[in-house]
């Protein structure tokens, strides 16, 4: 019987493997899911989050009464006004206004701040949410900046966590990892405790069309972003916490087919995720096509679709964009 938890973040992890059942039927390989949209705050990201505030109060990076400041695209915001309100801390998170109502309004129903920025800007705007961060971090006394973009942190959260889990629950009989890539910590951490305990583990990045890692990863080359409509994957820079020594290939996915993906794993699987969860079963299933052999692999399930009702499980928004 699981003890009683001392508070909310104890129960942050140990999420289930799923065996996909009907999508993906047509490759003899076991395909499993992990549905990270049953951490308490409704992502992956609660991992990081908890972990990263952890080590800064450690270090004294982050004092009692501070404030805590991020630019996120919302699942690492929730993860951190969860901890901060239990933990006494203010939050300020910058979100590009592409992101969904939902998650702003659960930011703030935490009791956050949210300032909303432009999304079609460079990184390096005075106007973009990482700048913005930066600027709030600069003007506000005891602030703590999480950087998740760029902390070595996010990748030890899931060197110690998802990856020692996703370990223990295949019984270290794996043949393949394949994860979106976002800020790269998930992927990235993961990925270093998994080829340390499996040997010939292929670690697969999943991208999305107009994200730069795809491209910066096969080709070496640095392309021009642009917009593109699922949240929580890709960027528009490269990133500190993505480690691609790490990783074997790469896929890239677009966003009409990751939506319609979401849409089958909660119609054909019963499972009620958000659309950077399409872009990775898609991405599996396209490195599967070119890897017909393959056993068994996992790939994360990383948010949830309550936070995209008005996205890509609104049929009017799917027809307005196109999908």
């Amino acid at each position: 019987m699981t003890k009683i938890a001392d508070n909310i973040l104890e129960t942050i992890g140990k999420t289930p493997l799923v065996r996909l059942t009907r999508i993906g039927a047509e490759f003899d390989t076991e395909i499993l899911v992990k549905p990270e949209f049953l951490n308490p705050a409704g992502s992956v990201k609660d991992r990081m989050a908890w972990y990263i505030i952890e080590q800064a109060e450690k270090d004294g990076r982050l004092k009692p009464g501070g404030t805590i400041i991020e630019n996120t695209s919302g699942n690492t915001g929730a993860g951190v006004a969860m901890a901060a309100a239990i933990k006494g801390y203010k939050a300020i998170f910058t979100m590009p206004d592409k992101m969904s109502t939902e998650k702003v309004n659960l930011l703030k129903s935490y009791g956050a701040e949210v300032v909303i920025t432009p999304t079609d800007v460079p990184p390096d705007s005075p106007e973009s949410y990482y700048e913005t961060a930066k600027r709030l971090v600069r003007e506000t006394p005891g602030a703590f900046y999480l950087n998740q973009y760029h902390n070595e942190d996010n990748i030890m959260a899931h060197y110690h966590s998802t990856g020692p889990e996703i370990f223990e629950q295949t019984g270290g009989k794996l043949d393949a990892f394949i994860a979106d890539v976002g800020t790269g910590g998930t992927l990235s951490g993961t990925a270093r405790f998994l080829k340390e305990k499996i040997p010939g583990i292929k670690i697969i990045g999943v991208d999305i069309k107009g994200s730069v890692f795809y491209d910066w990863f096969k080709r070496g080359e640095l392309i021009e972003p642009f917009v593109y409509q699922v949240e929580g994957i890709g960027d528009d820079q490269l990133t500190g916490a993505m480690d691609f020594e790490v990783v074997d290939d790469m896929v890239q996915v677009e966003d009409k087919e990751s939506f319609l993906m979401t849409r089958r794993l909660c119609t054909e699987e019963g499972m009620f995720a958000g659309g950077s969860s399409g872009s990775a079963v898609t991405g599996a299933l396209k490195w599967l096509a070119n890897n017909p052999d393959t056993g068994r692999v996992v790939t994360l399930l990383p948010d949830s679709g309550s936070r995209y009702l008005s996205k890509c499980y609104n049929d009017d928004w799917m027809r307005e964009k196109g999908f």
